[in-house]
């Protein structure tokens, strides 16, 4: 199973709280909490929820329909990041992002090399036609 970006943006922001209660950390050089606020983590983790569902539940995995469901993923994403602009998604994220979409397509049989060659993209742009992140 493909381990959601928001847990490991948990965990870094959980590192980072025990180096600076430890005292190996100075305060003023944590940043981890100032880039992923609650709200932030707890909507990208329900969408990313409602992805895994999605998939899970293609009866087929034609092309239209394994891109529609991107579409969705990548749109709503598109939101959270929007209604977060002091904390929204940057090139780490994105890359996580990307590469979970990859994953839970690909453990769930779909080629996504495939899928994207017959589209004329290379595997990690399948989502760059929606993507605002």
């Amino acid at each position: 199973m493909a381990v959601r970006p928001t847990q490991n943006w948990r965990d870094l922001l959980a590192h980072e709280a025990r180096e600076v209660t430890a005292g190996t950390l100075d305060p003023t050089c944590a940043y981890v909490g100032d880039s992923y606020s609650e709200a932030l983590l707890s909507d990208t983790k329900a969408v990313l929820q409602g992805f895994e569902r999605d998939v899970s539940a293609l009866t087929e995995s034609s092309d239209d329909q394994v891109l529609h469901v991107v579409e969705r993923v990548v749109l709503a994403l598109n939101e959270v990041n929007g209604r977060h602009e002091n904390s929204g998604y940057d090139t780490d994220e994105r890359e996580q992002l990307c590469i979970f979409i990859d994953d839970v397509l690909t453990q769930h049989g779909i080629d996504v090399t495939g899928l994207a060659s017959r589209h004329g993209l290379s595997r990690y742009e399948i989502t760059d036609r929606w993507r605002r992140w």
